[in-house]
C-alpha cells in the first residue's frame, strides 16, 4: 500500500513540474486590432499594453492601426502621444500602421510618431500574425 501511494505521489509530482514547465514555455503573443477614433479606446489599449509589460515583461504586442484609429499615432492629434512612444521603445510591443488607411486619411509616415511602422495592408497583418499563433483581440468598441 505504501508503494502505491508513494508511486502515486511521484507520478502527479512529475506531471505537476511537466505541466509548470510547459507553462513557462509558452510564449505571449497577441495582435490588438483598432479601428476606433474613440480616445477612450485609446487610453484603455495604453493601459492595456503597459499592464501585460509589466505583468509579463516577455509578452510579444503588436497594436494594428486603421480605419478611424490614426489619431491615436498621429503628431498634433494623439492624446497619448508620449505614451505611445514611450511603449513603441519596447522591443517587445510594436504599432503598425496600414498604409492603405494612410493613403485614405492623406498622412505619410512623416506624420507618425516615433516608433510607430507601417504595414502594407492592417488586415492583412492581423490574418498573418494569426496564423503564426498569435493570439487577437479588437481594441474598442
Amino acid at each position: 500500500m505504501k508503494k502505491k501511494i508513494l508511486a502515486f505521489l511521484t507520478v502527479l509530482f512529475l506531471l505537476l513540474h511537466i505541466q509548470n514547465s510547459i507553462a513557462q514555455t509558452n510564449e505571449y503573443k497577441v495582435v490588438f486590432d483598432l479601428t476606433s477614433s474613440d480616445t477612450t479606446d485609446h487610453q484603455s489599449l495604453i493601459r492595456w499594453l503597459a499592464g501585460i509589460s509589466k505583468a509579463n515583461p516577455n509578452a510579444q504586442m503588436e497594436v494594428v492601426l486603421y480605419g478611424q484609429s490614426l489619431s491615436m499615432i498621429t503628431k498634433g492629434q494623439s492624446i497619448a502621444a508620449n505614451e505611445v512612444e514611450a511603449l513603441a521603445k519596447n522591443k517587445n510591443i510594436a504599432f503598425r500602421v496600414c498604409e492603405i488607411a494612410l493613403k485614405k486619411h492623406a498622412l505619410t509616415k512623416s506624420d507618425l510618431l516615433a516608433g510607430v511602422e507601417t504595414v502594407p495592408d492592417g488586415i492583412s497583418e492581423i490574418v498573418q500574425k494569426q496564423g503564426q499563433g498569435w493570439g487577437y483581440i479588437k481594441a474598442g468598441r
